[in-house]
């Protein structure tokens, strides 16, 4: 190789590394500001921003920061962008990173927007992880949560297991763009894929206000008059799918399938409108991110690659160890 050529295969790797913060989580290297808070004993101050905190689905994650934040001694808050927004979520990091702060978890509203922003703070020495939804294209030091692809694969195959090989289905999401859900929709395709007896109609995006998410349903049955299954792939449409079938019941092997453990949803599975959910412990989610990031700061401790938080499936069957907790 020429002298020319080295030069711009270096120039070429420098820039790569100016573009992804960090190439790796081993060369993660805390700020010196940072360690010297943990050094001197101040309070660390964490964030955690999830991508809509105002579904009830971040309740239970919003618990798990508190408890952690009051058990470790640290400052750790729980922000986001209500509603939803990727431009908006970036905006409010930035405002928190130039504050001031010792460590990030982000759950990403958008996977291609976030990971500059995650790069760029990891780049200035700051720890930042997933939890919830991955980040998988930045350099994030480790996922929290649930492997989602493979959880819509299991959702999935739940459907079928109520439904059988046959019928016609839609799928339901409050965000039909939001990452955690087209990594939902693609593991529940890739196996419904193996059952051509399955046409999957469409998907339908609900958005987060319950009136309407109810509205989208009454309105998906009433344009599909012909359906045997409908998968949710969140928390919030589902119970809504379940409240439709209670007031207007399907006759034969009908399966309506879905995630979280929402105490309407419990409820709805118990009485029979609704026949599995999967949870995915969210309450672990909130706790851990703060634990972790406590870890990296205080202790200099690196996470494995993912943490994850399980897919345990709630039915008729077990639903009354869930229902009360």
């Amino acid at each position: 190789m020429t002298f020319l050529k080295s030069m711009a295969a270096l120039a070429a790797g420098l820039s790569m590394i100016a573009l992804t913060g960090v190439a790796s989580a081993e060369e993660f290297k805390l700020s010196p500001e940072i360690a010297q808070h943990a050094k001197d004993g101040k309070k660390l101050v964490f964030a955690v921003s999830y991508h809509d905190p105002s579904v009830a689905f971040a309740g239970p994650i919003r618990d798990g920061v508190t408890k952690a934040a009051a058990d470790l001694g640290v400052d750790a808050s729980f922000v986001g962008p209500v509603g939803g927004g990727a431009e908006k979520q970036i905006a409010e990091l930035e405002t928190i990173i130039e504050k001031g702060v010792d460590g990030l978890a982000i759950s990403s509203a958008s996977t291609d927007a976030l990971a500059p922003l995650i790069n760029k703070t990891l780049a200035k020495g700051i720890p930042v992880i997933a939890f919830n939804t991955d980040n998988p294209k930045s350099d994030r030091l480790t996922f929290i949560g649930q492997d989602l692809v493979l959880s819509g694969e299991t959702v999935a195959q739940q459907l079928v297991k109520y439904m059988g090989e046959k019928g016609k289905i839609v799928i339901t999401s409050v965000d039909t763009a939001a990452q955690w859900s087209l990594d939902r929709e693609g593991g529940a395709r890739k196996e419904l894929a193996k059952h051509p007896g399955i046409e999957v109609v469409g998907i339908v995006n609900t958005g987060t206000e319950s009136q309407a998410i109810y509205g989208a349903i009454e309105n998906t049955f009433a344009a599909n008059p012909d359906l045997t299954g409908i998968i949710s792939l969140e928390c919030c449409s589902f119970p809504q799918i379940g409240l439709y079938l209670k007031r207007n019941p399907r006759s034969g092997d009908f399966a309506a399938v879905g995630f979280d453990l929402l105490p309407q949803t419990l409820t709805l599975i118990k009485d029979g409108h609704l026949d599995s959910t999967i949870s995915q412990n969210p309450y672990a989610q909130g706790y851990k991110s703060v634990e972790v990031l406590t870890d990296i700061v205080k202790n200099g401790k690196m996470p494995p690659k993912m943490i994850d938080t399980g897919a345990e499936i709630v039915d008729k069957t077990n639903v009354d160890q869930y229902i009360g907790k």
